[in-house]
């Protein structure tokens, strides 16, 4: 096969195999997969279009924006920053640096947050992206829902996601509860729950270009749990619910916190790849 790097035309099949080769080389975990995507984004080629066209010449233009995003990638930009917008629940977000990139574990919160919210009052705190209040306001049709985030440029990127979607979500910047008024009939978290000193442990995508803000859940990764679980007592309703996303070996602390603060029926549930990752219970 021709070596086209920097030189000549190139089929769309060397531009591929050059690009997956660099992030071999750059040692990206996911190369093959994100260089394809990243043919995709740049060219708008589907994986069927593709095969249709590989041997086709590849138009300079997007053979230098792939190059140029491929260099990106090795640098271990996440894909999610470079293309700038992830899939979640279905529907198309904006993301950036100033946001957690959405992930499947999410995924298993919302699924199973859907069905408590319907005709309820829902309170999204550490909104990020808004990947959860927009999905949840979608999709499980409660009357309201707001997203809390003491990020500003975390809310503004969550606003721009409402709008993306037709999602009529309120956004509010607070630290935790300090501005939040009212109650709700549930309350749902992502919150940060990495413990500090494992964050430098974390691949380069994550502690390098995610907010730290939004990774460290302090010295063991429980700091949000306890705050927000406490304070969630004054903003709920009568037998209201609170749903944390949690890390896979949090589950019995996270179960004790909510206990000691008066809620029952606390359970835990799993998410597809068989990790604990949602805590919920009942006020």
């Amino acid at each position: 096969m021709q070596n086209c790097k920097g030189q000549g035309i190139c089929s769309y099949q060397e531009l591929l195999a050059e690009g997956k080769h660099r992030l071999v080389d750059a040692g990206i975990a996911d190369a093959d997969l994100d260089s394809f995507l990243l043919l995709e984004h740049v060219t708008g080629m589907s994986r069927s279009r593709y095969f249709l066209k590989a041997g086709e010449p590849a138009a300079q233009p997007e053979a230098e924006e792939y190059r140029r995003l491929i260099g990106q990638r090795e640098r271990h930009i996440p894909l999610q920053h470079i293309t700038g917008e992830q899939e979640f629940m279905g529907f198309p977000f904006y993301v950036d640096k100033d946001v957690l990139v959405p992930r499947q574990d999410t995924e298993s919160l919302v699924e199973l947050a859907l069905g408590y919210v319907g005709g309820k009052r829902v309170l999204d705190m550490c909104t990020g992206s808004g990947c959860i209040a927009v999905s949840l306001m979608l999709l499980g049709r409660p009357v309201s829902c707001c997203g809390v985030d003491i990020s500003g440029p975390a809310l503004r990127l969550a606003r721009r996601n409402a709008e993306r979607n037709r999602a009529e979500v309120d956004f509010l910047q607070s630290d935790l509860f300090e501005k939040v008024t009212g109650k709700y009939d549930v309350i749902i978290s992502n919150p940060p729950y990495i413990p500090s000193d494992v964050i430098e442990g974390l691949s380069e995508e994550v502690r390098g270009h995610e907010p730290y803000l939004a990774l460290n859940g302090g010295e063991d990764g429980l700091l949000f749990y306890r705050l927000i679980t406490k304070e969630s007592v004054m903003h709920l309703s009568e037998n209201g619910m609170l749903f944390y996303e949690i890390g896979s070996e949090q589950a019995l602390d996270v179960i004790a916190i909510m206990e000691e603060n008066g809620f029952r029926d606390v359970c835990c549930r799993k998410d597809y790849a068989g990790n604990d990752r949602i805590v919920y219970g009942r006020l």
